[in-house]
């Protein structure tokens, strides 16, 4: 699935991702390729990203928090829609 995380300063990132989970305002929960189409509110937490190989941009990289299964971003609010396999996150 494509996924897309923008902050009101830049494309934080964009690439294919096998999953990614969230913060949600009634817990973290996790979208894989194919999920029912869903917009839901983020809360403070982190965003969880797994992918095969998960390129960051020199000038975001410190944003992010790298571990053998994927990438973290922490977060303080946000929202995401995902539709046809394309995950849009508006993260603050």
């Amino acid at each position: 699935m494509y996924l897309e995380i923008v902050s009101p300063e830049n494309t934080l990132f964009s690439g294919e991702v096998t999953s990614v989970a969230v913060p949600g305002v009634n817990g973290e929960f996790e979208m894989l390729t194919n999920h029912a189409p869903i917009v839901s509110i983020l809360t403070k937490g982190h965003i969880k990203v797994a992918g095969n190989a998960i390129q960051l941009e020199k000038e975001v990289e410190a944003k992010f928090t790298k571990s053998d299964k994927g990438v973290w971003l922490a977060i303080n609010s946000g929202t995401l829609e995902m539709k046809d396999n394309k995950l849009i996150i508006l993260a603050d």
